[in-house]
C-alpha cells in the first residue's frame, strides 16, 4: 500500500513539472513570437485595399507577386496587352509596417515572353531590388529587405526599357504603415494614374499595341485611373454611406505626367504630401509627380456621385482619367440643398433692357423695308444673338434656329407675339422638339417691328415687311 502511494505521489510530482515546464516553454514561445512571427501579406487588386496589419510589433513578412503578360480591355471595345503585376492594372497592393522583414519572391509566369523584375521605392538597396529580382519566364526571384521608412510608395518593374515596362502596365503600391498607425477610417481604396501610348488613337476599337514615338513626346492617347478607361465608374464605382470618412491611397505611374489629382464635390481634409508624413489641410487639388503618390481623406457629408479626376482637364474628359464615389443617404441641406430655383437671367445690354422708353407705335413713323432690315440686324446682334447666334441657327438642344424656321414662318402673328409676350413649353422647330423659355422683351412696338422683319427676311426665310402696327395690334389682344 505504501508502495502504491509513494508511486502515486512520484507520478504526481512529474505530472507537475512537465506540465509548468510545458506551459513556461509555451509561453517562451509566444514571446519570441513577438520577434520571429511571420505571415504571408494580403495582398488585393484595386480600389480595394487590404487591411492595417493590426500587429505593434515588427514580423517577417512574405509577398509572392507573380508577372502575368496578356491581352485585357483598355477601353469599350479597345483592346491592349498588358504586363502585369498579379494579372490586372495597376499591379496589387502591398501593405507592410515599419520595421518588417520583407521576404519577397517574384514569379515570371512560364507563358511569358520577356524577363522583369521589381523596383519597389519603399526598399533601400540597389535598384529598389531590381537586381536582386530580375526573373526569367518560368523562374522565380527572392530578395529580403527591411521597411526602414514609413510611407506609400510606388513600385514598378525597372528592365530595359523602363518606359515601356512601366508603360504596358507594370506598377502599384506598397504602403509601409507608420508604427504607430493611422488614424482609423471607415473606407480605404486604391487609386492609381497612368498613360498608355497606343498606335491606335483613341477609342479606335480593336487590338492596339505600344508606341515608342508617342512616348519618347509624351503625347498619350490614354490617361487613365485603375488600368482601364471606366475601370472606378458607373457599376465598378466605389461606394461610400454618407457621414462615413474615407482615406484614397493614391498612386502616379506616369510615366511620363504630372497628376492634378483632385475630386470633385469635395475638399481634402487630410493630405499626406507625396505619401509622406507631411500633412497638409483643406485642399482641393494635390499635386503628384511621375513615380509618386499622396494619401487624401474626407468626410462624406452629402449623397451623390463624386467625380475622381486628373485637373488637368483634358486628361479627365476626353483620355479616360475619371472615376467615382458614389455616397448614398439623405442629404443635409444644410451643407448642401441642389438646385433650389431655375430664373431667367438676362445680362446687362441683353433684352431685358429697355433701348429706348416706350413710345405710342402712332407717333413713329413707319418706315420702309430696307430701314427695318438695316436697324433690325443691329437690334438682333444685340438683344438676340446671344441664343440664336448671328447667323440665326441657334445652339442644338437649347435655343431653336430661325434660320429657315418652318415654326416661325407658320405663325398667324408673323412671329411679333414671341418676343412681345414671350414662349415657353414645348415647340416643334425643323422637325425638332424643343423645350425652354424665351423670356418677353422690354421693346417697343417700332423695335420689335424691325426686328422681326429682320429675321422673317434672312437665313433662308422670306416674310416681307413688319409694321410697327402690327405690332400694336397683338399687344393690344392682350
Amino acid at each position: 500500500m505504501r508502495i502504491l502511494q509513494t508511486k502515486l505521489v512520484i507520478a504526481l510530482l512529474l505530472s507537475t513539472i512537465v506540465f509548468g515546464g510545458c506551459v513556461r516553454k509555451s509561453k517562451k514561445a509566444k514571446d519570441d513570437g513577438k520577434m520571429t512571427g511571420q505571415y504571408e501579406a494580403e495582398l488585393t487588386d484595386a480600389p480595394l485595399v487590404p487591411a492595417s496589419p493590426g500587429y505593434d510589433y515588427p514580423k517577417k513578412v512574405v509577398v509572392r507577386l507573380e508577372v502575368l503578360e496578356h491581352v485585357m480591355r483598355l477601353a469599350d471595345g479597345v483592346e491592349y496587352n498588358f504586363w502585369t503585376f498579379g494579372g490586372k492594372v495597376p499591379g496589387k497592393f502591398i501593405r507592410v509596417r515599419e520595421g518588417d522583414d520583407v521576404e519577397f519572391y517574384l514569379s515570371n509566369h512560364p507563358n511569358n515572353k520577356l524577363p522583369h523584375n521589381i523596383d519597389l521605392h519603399a526598399v533601400t538597396g540597389p535598384g529598389g531590388g531590381a537586381e536582386g529580382s530580375m526573373t526569367a519566364p518560368g523562374h522565380t526571384s527572392q530578395f529580403s529587405f527591411k521597411a526602414l521608412n514609413p510611407g506609400l510608395f510606388i513600385y514598378h518593374c525597372a528592365t530595359a526599357p523602363v518606359g515601356m515596362h512601366i508603360a504596358n502596365g507594370m506598377y502599384g503600391l506598397i504602403f509601409v504603415e507608420p508604427k504607430e498607425g493611422l488614424p482609423k477610417v471607415d473606407k480605404e481604396f486604391y487609386i492609381m494614374q497612368s498613360e498608355f501610348y497606343t498606335k491606335a488613337k483613341f477609342g479606335t476599337p480593336g487590338l492596339t499595341s505600344f508606341d515608342m514615338g508617342k512616348a519618347f513626346d509624351e503625347q498619350p492617347d490614354y490617361v487613365v485611373f485603375n488600368g482601364s478607361v471606366g475601370a472606378a465608374m458607373g457599376d465598378n464605382a466605389m461606394q461610400v454611406k454618407v457621414g462615413e470618412t474615407v482615406r484614397l491611397y493614391v498612386g502616379n505611374a506616369g510615366p511620363g505626367l504630372v497628376s492634378s489629382f483632385h475630386v470633385i464635390g469635395e475638399i481634402f481634409d487630410k493630405v499626406h504630401v507625396e505619401g509622406g508624413k507631411l500633412i497638409n489641410e483643406n485642399i482641393g487639388t494635390t499635386l503628384i509627380p511621375a513615380g509618386g503618390t499622396a494619401i487624401v481623406e474626407f468626410k462624406c457629408e452629402t449623397p451623390g456621385a463624386l467625380t475622381l479626376v486628373d485637373h488637368s482637364i483634358f486628361r479627365a474628359f476626353n483620355k479616360g482619367a475619371l472615376a467615382q464615389i458614389k455616397v448614398v443617404g439623405e442629404g443635409n441641406q444644410e451643407v448642401y440643398s441642389g438646385k433650389q430655383k431655375d430664373m431667367v437671367y438676362q445680362p446687362e445690354g441683353s433684352a431685358i433692357q429697355s433701348i429706348t422708353k416706350a413710345t405710342p407705335a402712332a407717333v413713329v413713323p413707319e418706315k420702309s423695308q430696307a430701314e427695318r432690315m438695316l436697324n433690325g440686324k443691329i437690334l438682333f446682334e444685340g438683344n438676340c444673338a446671344a441664343c440664336h447666334q448671328v447667323n440665326g441657327e441657334g445652339l442644338p438642344g437649347a435655343f431653336p434656329p430661325l434660320a429657315n424656321s418652318d415654326y416661325l414662318m407658320a405663325r398667324a402673328d408673323k412671329g411679333v407675339g414671341i418676343p412681345l409676350h414671350g414662349l415657353s413649353g414645348k415647340i416643334k422647330v425643323n422637325g425638332k422638339e424643343y423645350d425652354g423659355v424665351m423670356p418677353q422683351m422690354q421693346l417697343t412696338d417700332d423695335e420689335i417691328a424691325s426686328i422681326m422683319t429682320y429675321v422673317r427676311n434672312s437665313w433662308g426665310n422670306k416674310g416681307g415687311l413688319v409694321k410697327a402696327s402690327d405690332v400694336k395690334s397683338e399687344r393690344d389682344k392682350k
